[in-house]
């Protein structure tokens, strides 16, 4: 039989949040969105702050926002260890705001660069979380 899913996990610190066979998960690589299908060539990508798009019956069955972290992609699997994630309808936009606005002010206050690159970090994560909650 040929198999035409993928095996997909999503696993944050806290807990696994998915694991199911689905037809095509989209993730925001380091390097770009890259689609994964089964038969997919191995490839182990930096995953950037954004939307993982899980695909099922030609249509997005479930958008998750992760913060980053790294994914594994194998011809039969795709797993996803994120620094942190939840779902798109589950940001708190005006917090994400307001967590924007402080890193902000972090980065403005900075006194070296580990500050600095914390604080550039956190913006990148607000400024996802924003967009995303907005698509």
């Amino acid at each position: 039989m040929i198999e035409t899913r993928v095996a997909f996990e999503l696993v944050s610190p806290e807990r696994l949040l998915l694991s199911e066979s689905v037809d095509m998960v989209v993730v925001p690589g380091a390097e770009g969105d890259f689609g994964v299908l089964v038969r997919h060539a191995p490839l182990v990508s930096g995953v950037r702050p954004g939307v993982i798009s899980v695909y099922n019956g030609g249509q997005v069955t479930e958008r998750i926002f992760v913060a980053g972290g790294f994914a594994e992609v194998t011809p039969s699997r795709c797993t996803v260890l994120a620094e942190q994630a939840m779902p798109v309808a589950e940001i708190d936009r005006p917090a994400a705001e307001q967590q924007l606005k402080d890193a902000r002010e972090d980065l403005a206050d900075a006194k070296d660069d580990d500050e600095r690159d914390a604080a550039a970090r956190q913006i990148a994560v607000a400024e996802a979380m924003i967009q995303a909650s907005a698509s």
